[in-house]
Protein backbone atom coordinates (compact mmCIF):
# COMPACT_ATOMS: atom_id res chain seq x y z
CA UNK A 1 0.00 0.00 0.00
CA UNK A 2 1.33 3.34 -0.92
CA UNK A 3 0.32 6.64 0.24
CA UNK A 4 -0.21 9.43 -2.09
CA UNK A 5 1.99 11.65 -0.69
CA UNK A 6 5.76 11.18 0.20
CA UNK A 7 6.51 11.10 3.88
CA UNK A 8 10.03 13.18 4.49
CA UNK A 9 11.04 11.18 7.25
CA UNK A 10 13.79 14.35 7.84
CA UNK A 11 10.54 16.83 8.46
CA UNK A 12 9.13 15.11 10.79
CA UNK A 13 12.52 14.20 12.79
CA UNK A 14 12.81 17.76 12.83
CA UNK A 15 8.99 18.29 13.82
CA UNK A 16 9.40 15.91 16.73
CA UNK A 17 12.72 17.46 17.84
CA UNK A 18 11.09 20.67 18.36
CA UNK A 19 8.20 19.47 19.98
CA UNK A 20 10.33 17.74 22.19
CA UNK A 21 12.56 21.22 22.89
CA UNK A 22 9.39 22.54 23.47
CA UNK A 23 8.51 20.29 26.33
CA UNK A 24 11.88 20.31 27.28
CA UNK A 25 11.49 24.61 27.55
CA UNK A 26 8.25 24.23 29.37
CA UNK A 27 9.57 21.82 32.05
CA UNK A 28 12.15 23.64 32.30
CA UNK A 29 10.32 27.12 33.02
CA UNK A 30 8.06 25.22 35.38
CA UNK A 31 11.18 24.06 37.60
CA UNK A 32 12.49 27.73 37.50
CA UNK A 33 9.42 29.28 39.13
CA UNK A 34 9.49 26.25 41.59
CA UNK A 35 13.17 27.22 42.33
CA UNK A 36 12.12 30.78 42.86
CA UNK A 37 9.22 30.28 44.99
CA UNK A 38 11.18 27.68 47.29
CA UNK A 39 14.00 30.58 47.04
CA UNK A 40 11.23 33.06 48.43
CA UNK A 41 10.01 30.55 51.39
CA UNK A 42 13.57 30.19 52.57
CA UNK A 43 14.36 34.28 52.83
CA UNK A 44 10.62 34.32 54.76
CA UNK A 45 11.92 31.10 57.20
CA UNK A 46 15.19 32.52 57.46
CA UNK A 47 13.44 35.67 58.52
CA UNK A 48 11.55 33.92 60.69
CA UNK A 49 13.97 32.33 62.76
CA UNK A 50 16.29 35.37 63.34
CA UNK A 51 13.14 37.20 64.83
CA UNK A 52 12.46 34.22 67.15
CA UNK A 53 16.19 34.01 67.78
CA UNK A 54 16.04 37.50 68.79
CA UNK A 55 13.04 37.29 70.95
CA UNK A 56 14.35 34.51 72.48
CA UNK A 57 17.06 36.40 73.79
CA UNK A 58 15.65 39.33 74.57
CA UNK A 59 13.21 37.13 76.88
CA UNK A 60 16.40 35.43 78.33
CA UNK A 61 17.67 39.05 79.05
CA UNK A 62 14.61 39.68 80.67
CA UNK A 63 14.57 36.50 83.12
CA UNK A 64 18.05 37.21 84.01
CA UNK A 65 17.32 40.79 84.97
CA UNK A 66 14.52 39.57 87.01
CA UNK A 67 16.52 37.08 89.01
CA UNK A 68 19.03 39.92 89.55
CA UNK A 69 19.14 41.82 92.96
CA UNK A 70 19.23 45.26 91.15
CA UNK A 71 15.24 44.07 89.69
CA UNK A 72 14.47 43.08 93.82
CA UNK A 73 15.50 46.45 94.64
CA UNK A 74 14.33 48.20 91.85
CA UNK A 75 11.10 47.21 92.52
CA UNK A 76 11.14 47.58 96.01
CA UNK A 77 11.72 51.35 95.89
CA UNK A 78 9.45 51.93 93.47
CA UNK A 79 6.13 50.09 93.51
CA UNK A 80 7.50 48.23 96.98
CA UNK A 81 7.48 51.65 98.74
CA UNK A 82 10.14 50.06 100.80
CA UNK A 83 13.27 52.42 102.62
CA UNK A 84 16.80 51.02 102.61
CA UNK A 85 18.66 51.47 106.29
CA UNK A 86 19.93 55.08 106.26
CA UNK A 87 16.96 56.10 104.38
CA UNK A 88 15.08 59.14 105.84
CA UNK A 89 11.19 58.36 104.64
CA UNK A 90 9.22 61.55 104.15
CA UNK A 91 5.75 61.92 104.54
CA UNK A 92 3.95 64.65 103.29
CA UNK A 93 2.07 66.90 105.24
CA UNK A 94 -0.58 69.71 104.28
CA UNK A 95 -0.28 73.10 106.34
CA UNK A 96 -2.42 73.42 109.27
CA UNK A 97 -5.52 75.24 108.77
CA UNK A 98 -5.45 75.23 105.09
CA UNK A 99 -8.62 73.89 103.43
CA UNK A 100 -8.02 70.65 100.83
CA UNK A 101 -7.82 71.04 97.21
CA UNK A 102 -10.67 69.26 96.12
CA UNK A 103 -10.72 68.04 91.97
CA UNK A 104 -12.85 67.53 90.26
CA UNK A 105 -13.46 64.30 87.81
CA UNK A 106 -14.89 65.58 84.58
CA UNK A 107 -17.70 63.11 83.35
CA UNK A 108 -16.93 61.86 79.90
CA UNK A 109 -19.20 62.56 76.99
CA UNK A 110 -20.71 59.42 75.49
CA UNK A 111 -19.76 59.35 71.32
CA UNK A 112 -22.23 58.24 69.32
CA UNK A 113 -21.49 55.39 67.20
CA UNK A 114 -22.15 55.92 63.54
CA UNK A 115 -24.84 53.42 62.01
CA UNK A 116 -22.52 51.11 60.18
CA UNK A 117 -20.73 50.49 63.16
CA UNK A 118 -24.08 50.08 65.11
CA UNK A 119 -25.18 47.51 62.46
CA UNK A 120 -21.34 45.93 62.51
CA UNK A 121 -21.76 45.09 66.49
CA UNK A 122 -25.07 44.02 66.28
CA UNK A 123 -24.31 40.83 63.93
CA UNK A 124 -20.60 40.32 65.01
CA UNK A 125 -20.09 41.38 68.01
CA UNK A 126 -17.66 43.62 69.38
Amino acid sequence: MRLPFKINWRRVGVLIGIGVLALLVIDFNNRLEGLDRLTEQDGNKRVQATQVMQTQIALQTQVAYAGSDAAAEDYARGDGHSIQDGDIPVVPVGNPGSTPVVSSTPTPVPTQLPNWQKWWNLFFGE
